[in-house]
């Protein structure tokens, strides 16, 4: 199976985690379209979903999926999203779509976060995927240094030779190089840098789910609770 094929695969079994009645959170990127396509099939068993990007939001409003706003609705059931990693224990790296900080928002709104990804996702140790980290432009370079200083590489992530602007209206930075034996550890100290808005590290909001798609078929992780908040 091609790796598009794969991606497929796991957003139509991610339906079986949509609970009738109820608002789902979605997630952004090349899998979760897929889900979202897959959920234009059982639209009318939903009132909606929370979204978290605007190119989400166009795809559902696409399919004729109602978009609610995070302010607007309570807790959510789940939320359904991709990853660009994901360990043992169900931390994630995320953002390679430059959602990363909507991302973590309308998880931390979710009781359950249920990761669809491919077997090539799966890693050890997080880190070989250069982390996302959202940042305020101003404070770029000084992050850019205190990443180094721990062994990283960080770059600013371009989009037609000129920065890539988030839906937030903030610049990104790719950081090569890192190891991140401690998920949790690692996420709360860099999200008290000054002028980080959100890292791509989702160990707070990790994953009690993951829908692996494999050559055999989808296979199902379940991870622990988190403990962190």
């Amino acid at each position: 199976m091609t790796q598009d094929e794969l991606k497929a695969m796991v957003g139509r079994a991610a339906l079986d985690y949509v609970e009738a009645g109820q608002i789902v959170g979605v997630g952004t990127g090349s899998t979760v379209n897929h889900f979202i396509d897959a959920l234009a099939g059982i639209k009318d068993r939903i009132p909606g979903a929370v979204s978290s990007s605007e190119a989400s939001t166009a795809r559902l409003a696409r399919h004729g999926i109602a978009v609610f706003d995070c302010n607007a609705v309570g807790e959510l059931a789940v939320y359904i999203d991709g990853a660009d990693e994901i360990d043992g224990a169900g931390c994630m790296i995320k953002g390679g779509g430059a959602a990363l900080t909507r991302e973590k928002i309308v998880a931390a709104q979710a009781r359950r976060f249920v990761c669809i990804a491919d077997a090539s996702k799966r890693v050890p140790v997080l880190g070989h995927f250069p982390l996302p980290v959202e940042v305020i432009p101003m404070a770029a370079q000084r992050i850019v240094r205190q990443f180094a200083a721990l062994g990283g590489q960080a770059t600013l992530r371009l989009q037609d030779g000129a920065p890539l602007v988030t839906d937030n209206g903030q610049h990104i930075l790719d950081v090569r190089g890192l190891a991140i034996a401690d998920p949790l550890g690692f996420e709360s100290a860099v999200n008290q840098w000054p002028g980080v808005v959100t890292v791509g590290v989702f160990a707070h909001q990790r994953a009690s789910v993951c829908l692996l798609g494999t050559a055999d078929g989808v296979q199902t992780l379940r991870f622990t609770p988190s403990t962190g908040g």
